[in-house]
């Protein structure tokens, strides 16, 4: 059983770790333990035989639901347990299961939990972007022998998805669609200006003969609704999908789209490991700890010496990371990954 991480950003750039366990153990049989918002990123992977639903409340609720799965889990007598995910839950719940071999970082509190506990790794130890991290874990485990050269993520369900995405499309009558995902969930400083978003989906779709779906959470759909109304009074046709897909649904979309446009958000990992041009602003986060990977993949960024502050709000208020990124940049560096 591997325990998935939370986060859809952290999940994609798990993918290369969760690959080299099916190697390893071709013969296994592998459950990816996964709260809800991230499972659909695993159910068609090949590395994954089953996807098992993770409870992701809290409360009296929630904790009759874990323990009702941990019952039936525990019947299961599963052989190994590796926990990608850091947290002290995600080793006590395993604990909890009787799994024999436990393996994880030793982190928060929970080095007791684990009959496994692989010390984390220092800063300048490993590769700065973040899927080495799971991979070290293996490595230092004993599961895998090297690291590779290189930051490369994957979706193996690229081309199924790309079949469905374009049915998709064909329904709303269209040929050809730019994607844009302008929400980032860690806060406002990775946020590019939607005026801006608005822009640069207006010139590819004019470039590319195409339309504009705009993707986002609940939450994110006023904002992709301010790029829509944009968007409509420039003359593009557009549609606001924000709210309305399933991660799964979600990633046929943009597998089906010419380029993305987008933050540093699960939406930027997601289709570039889909290995759809992709194009990234970057301001107060890391793009070389968790920047896009692959030829496709394209970061604009304006080197500013407050940048990279990893802060979800920008201290200084002005927000020059972002602001002086304009739409003409990244329209040309989406023109070239298209060409």
């Amino acid at each position: 059983m591997i325990r998935a991480t939370n986060w859809v950003g952290d999940a994609v750039m798990s993918l290369p770790a969760l690959r080299a366990i099916r190697s390893r153990y071709p013969q296994a049989h592998i459950s990816v333990l996964a709260l809800n918002w991230v499972a659909d990123l695993y159910g068609r992977e090949p590395f994954a035989d089953e996807v098992i639903a993770y409870p992701s409340g809290r409360g009296r609720h929630d904790f009759g639901l874990k323990k009702k799965l941990a019952a039936e889990l525990r019947a299961r007598e599963f052989d190994a347990a590796i926990l990608l995910q850091n947290a002290f839950e995600a080793a006590l719940f395993t604990r909890a299961l009787r799994v024999p071999a436990r393996l994880g970082y030793d982190r928060d509190g929970r080095r007791l939990l684990l009959t496994h506990p692989v010390p984390v790794p220092r800063r300048g130890e490993i590769p700065r972007h973040e899927s080495f991290y799971y991979l070290e874990l293996l490595r230092r485990a004993g599961i895998l022998d090297r690291l590779p050269a290189e930051a490369l993520i994957r979706l193996e369900c690229a081309a199924a998805a790309r079949r469905c995405g374009k049915a998709s499309l064909t329904a709303l009558g269209w040929k050809e669609a730019v994607g844009v995902s302008p929400g980032a969930a860690y806060g406002t400083a990775k946020r590019w200006l939607p005026e801006r978003f608005a822009a640069a989906a207006a010139s590819l779709a004019a470039e590319l003969d195409a339309n504009v779906l705009l993707f986002g959470s609940a939450g994110e759909r006023e904002l992709c609704e301010t790029v829509a109304a944009d968007l409509r009074r420039r003359g593009v046709e557009c549609a606001n999908r924000a709210g309305e897909t399933s991660l799964r649904q979600f990633i046929d979309l943009a597998a089906a789209c010419r380029v993305v446009l987008t933050n540093d958000s699960g939406a930027m990992h997601i289709a570039s490991a889909l290995g759809v041009p992709t194009v990234a602003v970057f301001g107060a986060t890391d793009d070389i700890a968790t920047g896009p990977t692959g030829p496709l993949a394209r970061v604009v960024r304006e080197p500013i010496a407050c940048s990279p502050c990893l802060e979800r709000e920008c201290p200084l208020v002005h927000h020059n990371c972002m602001k002086l990124v304009s739409a003409e940049r990244v329209t040309r560096a989406a023109l070239e990954l298209v060409q």
